[in-house]
C-alpha cells in the first residue's frame, strides 16, 4: 500500500471520474457564458469546481459517506 492510499481510499472508478471531470468543465463554461454574473451561474461555477476535485483526485466525500470504497487489488 502507497501512501497515497493510506491517507485516502479512492471510491470512484476511473469511468466516472472523466465523466466527472468532464460534466464540470461544461458546467463551469455554462455557468461563466450562459449565465454570467448571476446567482446561479456562480452555484454552476462552485458545482463544476467541486465536481472537478472530486474527479481528478479519486475520492467523493459524500461516497465515503455511505460507505462506497472500491476493491484494492493485491500485488
Amino acid at each position: 500500500m502507497s501512501a497515497l492510499q493510506m491517507i485516502y481510499r479512492k471510491n470512484l472508478y476511473t469511468w466516472e471520474q472523466a465523466l466527472r471531470v468532464s460534466a464540470s468543465l461544461a458546467l463551469i463554461a455554462y455557468g461563466a457564458t450562459a449565465m454570467k454574473g448571476t446567482i446561479l451561474g456562480y452555484g454552476l461555477i462552485a458545482t463544476g469546481v467541486v465536481l472537478a476535485i472530486t474527479g481528478l483526485f479519486g475520492w467523493c466525500p459524500m461516497c465515503a459517506m455511505f460507505g462506497r470504497t472500491l476493491k484494492v487489488k493485491q500485488k
